[in-house]
């Protein structure tokens, strides 16, 4: 805990305060930032107010003569040009130069010491302070003295309003990011998950370009000999549930890179979905979210401040964030080798896609090039029905160049270190939502385990008609008859129309990447 000098920032306040604990992070929220509390287990709780959660519209990067050429420009990337950026930035210092004290974080992203990044924030909440305190990996004593310059910077301004007359900014809102200067402006939004995700945003970049790939997944190791498991999921479909395994090792829940040595967390902490959570579902994920952790958004009971995890009053995305050595079985560093397991996660409310399946290298690159997961009905406003969701490789707001350079880079390293490829739904079975019922959360951990066990490997599979993968029709501790969709359906036509719908809004979806798909690949798409 040290006071910091900012001005080759342009940053001239009476207090600038670098890596405080958090201890001392309590007492500046409490005193400072209205609603402040700590729960009744620990963690302090704080609100992000109107934004709460990421702004994907608002998100801007540089065009400049160094990456303008590289990056995948169209709706997930929209160019601005340098000037409209300096006046971004020019809006944030001269914000933070209106308070008393400022907070300064300084951290690394990625575990490996060959490729991690050295990032400082620079905020005005403590509440921001100790979110990116957390998700970052923290410096040692040592490391923090010999610091140095960092890679990048994120100046957080989001207390205040971006100026809509600037050039390429439509709303009050505004996401920045410069390849060319090593910065990234905050304005309009206080949802600390913007931070979180520049950051990876950075990595996406950066990473690709030095041979290691980059991938939006949780990753778990074997005790016994460190070799990994990927999980690839949007939100919702269980990619940090399923990370927190008793079983096995944590190296991460969100973030990794994959070298030629293995796989690395690229982040110090963990972000977890905290809707309806429970000691008795989700008991490490509970248990973590204590002293030193954030709560965002959540209600709480004015009498005990027990957080009630059941209500999304506030939003439904309340989250939770602490540092990954809160999970008991978190392998520091983390690190791991080769994985020998690549899971997909889909949660499928048209409810026809079956608990498991074995992919084939060219369904495996369909599929992770599609990205699929679906919305169910009452989660926003307007949606009445189930709504297929198509996120390339599982991570489509963060991806700075074109997809088909991650999903090459994934086919590459599948091939050579023979990982197995699995497509897990743990969405609806037995009719779609609203009819059927979600697949129980302990029937897919017992197909992780059996996964993982090498339970699959024999075991008899069924050839699904309309997507063309293998379907596992045996498996530990899984009734056999919800592991083949159609015979848990009542009524046979109504599956047999929602596949052909599904199947139909993937066609449709890939045809904006068939031009850079091989004829196998694109043969692996199910018929429609």
């Amino acid at each position: 805990m040290t006071e910091f000098d900012l001005r080759s920032y342009g940053i001239q306040v009476p207090r600038v305060c670098r890596n405080f604990p958090p201890s001392k992070l309590y007492t500046e929220a409490i005193h400072h930032e209205r609603g402040s509390r700590i729960s009744d287990r620990g963690a302090l709780i704080a609100y992000s107010g109107a934004k709460t959660g990421r702004s994907p519209k608002d998100k801007r990067i540089v065009s400049d003569a160094r990456s303008k050429d590289d990056i995948w420009w169209g709706a997930v990337n929209v160019p601005i040009e340098p000037a409209a950026f300096a006046a971004n930035r020019e809006l944030a210092v001269n914000f933070l130069n209106t308070r008393d004290m400022l907070y300064c974080v300084d951290g690394f992203a990625g575990w490996d010491p060959a490729h991690r990044l050295k990032i400082r924030v620079i905020c005005a909440r403590p509440y921001h302070a100790l979110f990116i305190y957390q998700m970052l990996i923290r410096p040692s004593p040592a490391e923090l003295a010999a610091f140095g310059k960092p890679d990048y910077v994120i100046y957080n301004a989001g207390e205040f309003p971006a100026n809509r007359h600037v050039p390429g900014i439509t709303s009050s809102t505004s996401v920045s990011l410069s390849f060319e200067e090593g910065e990234m402006v905050i304005l309009g939004t206080e949802y600390a998950g913007e931070m979180k995700k520049g950051v990876f945003t950075i990595m996406n970049y950066l990473m690709p370009k030095r041979g290691v790939l980059s991938m939006h997944c949780s990753a778990t190791a074997e005790r016994h000999d460190g070799s990994s498991t990927l999980l690839f999921g949007l939100s919702g479909t269980g990619k940090t549930t399923l990370s927190a395994d008793p079983k096995r090792l944590l190296v991460g829940d969100d973030e990794h890179c994959w070298t030629e040595s293995g796989v690395f967390n690229i982040e110090g902490g963990c972000y977890a979905k905290a809707i309806n959570l429970s000691e008795e579902s989700e008991p490490d994920i509970f248990r973590a979210l204590r002293f030193g952790a954030v709560l965002e958004n959540v209600e709480v009971n004015d009498v005990d401040h027990s957080v009630v995890f059941s209500s999304s009053r506030i939003t439904e995305n309340t989250r939770g964030a602490y540092p990954i050595e809160y999970i008991p079985n978190a392998k520091i560093p983390c690190v791991a080798g080769h994985p020998r397991h690549i899971i997909f996660l889909t949660c499928d409310a048209f409810g026809v896609l079956p608990p498991v399946s074995r992919l084939s290298p060219e369904h495996a690159m369909y599929h992770f090039i599609s990205g699929y997961t679906a919305k169910v009905a009452g989660t926003e406003v307007g949606v009445t029905e189930p709504q297929a969701t198509f996120s390339p490789c599982f991570g489509g707001p963060f991806l700075v160049l074109h997809p088909a350079r991650y999903a090459e880079m994934l086919a590459e390293r599948m091939k050579k270190h023979q990982a197995k490829v699995w497509l897990v739904n743990t969405g609806w079975s037995g009719g779609g939502y609203g009819v059927g019922a979600r697949v129980k959360l302990s029937y897919t951990r017992a197909i992780i385990d059996a996964i993982h066990a090498g339970s699959l490997a024999g075991v008899r599979t069924v050839r699904d008609a309309t997507f063309g993968f293998d379907t596992i029709a045996e498996c530990p501790n899984v009734p056999a008859d919800i592991l083949t969709p159609r015979n848990v359906w009542k009524d046979k036509s109504g599956y047999d129309a929602g596949a052909r719908k599904l199947a139909g809004l993937f066609v449709e979806n890939f045809k904006k990447y068939e031009v850079g798909a091989s004829p196998e690949v694109r043969a692996a798409g199910p018929r429609a």
